[in-house]
Order: C-alpha cells, then structure tokens, then sequence
C-alpha cells in the first residue's frame, strides 16, 4: 500500500488475507511432513529418502518445498491480491509486486533458518525423525525463540 501497488479498504483485512495464505502453506507442508515420516516408517526407508518424498507429498498438495518454496509463496501471495474482495485495486505489475516481497519473504526464512541451525546444534545427540526428536525440537525452539522476543 505504501509504494501504491495495492489499494484496499482495510489493511487489517488484506494483512488477514496474507496471513491465510501462510497459514494454508504451513498446515500443508506440516501434512506433506508428518506423512513423508509415516512413509519412511511404513516402508523401512533410509532417512536420506525423507527430503525427496516430502517433496513429492508436498507437491501433490499443491505446494512446493525447499529452493523452490519462494516462488511458490510469491505466487501464491499474488494470487491473493488479485482475487481477494479486501484488495479494491492491484496497480503493480507481478514482477514488480514479487520484486517488493522477495526480500522481505527472504529475511524471515533466513530467520527460521538460523533458528533452525541453532537448535540443531542442540540436538545433537538426539536422533532426527523420532518422537523425542519432534518434542526436543518444539521444547528447544520455543525457548529460543522465547529468548530473543520472537514470540
């Protein structure tokens, strides 16, 4: 709104609007995750198998993963703009609207990256992919991101 590339009513309304298509990507790649563990599981599967049939299941859900999440999120964010009812206007080409949000998207993944890296380096000891795994992850995470006010 502020570069004049949108227009809209409320900009509590479109931020709500963005916020759903984020909301909408994490629930499916959190599905797409806990079934590629399932798989793994269910077919005695190397771990090593794990990124490659996320990818696969997260594709079937219609998003994408890894170094292709980005554009995926731009697009999807686009979308969103151009068919919301809280978006009255889209003055800004695409390449123009992506060109604003990518580093923007970028800072916040780079965000969770490091955070990632971080509680990584905690749980070293433990092995990935298991139950405690999961609960050791969540439990280090929030602390961190307790700790630096990201919560």
């Amino acid at each position: 709104m502020d570069n004049k590339d949108i227009e809209c009513d409320s900009r509590e309304e479109a931020t709500l609007d963005l916020q759903a298509v984020f909301n909408s990507f994490l629930q499916s790649e959190r599905e797409a995750t806990e079934k590629a563990k399932e798989v793994l599981q269910s077919r005695g599967l190397p771990q090593g198998e794990f990124s490659r049939i996320r990818r696969m299941l997260a594709e079937q859900k219609g998003i994408k993963v890894g170094e292709d999440m980005l554009d995926h999120l731009l697009d999807q964010l686009i979308e969103m703009l151009l068919h919301s009812s809280n978006i009255e206007e889209v003055f800004g080409e695409d390449h123009d609207l992506r060109r604003r949000m990518r580093p923007i998207l970028r800072k916040y993944l780079e965000i969770d990256d490091t955070l990632d890296a971080e509680v990584r380096s905690k749980l070293r000891h433990v092995q990935e992919g298991t139950r405690t795994w999961e609960v050791e992850y969540r439990r280090v995470m929030d602390d961190i991101q307790r700790r630096k006010g990201l919560v």
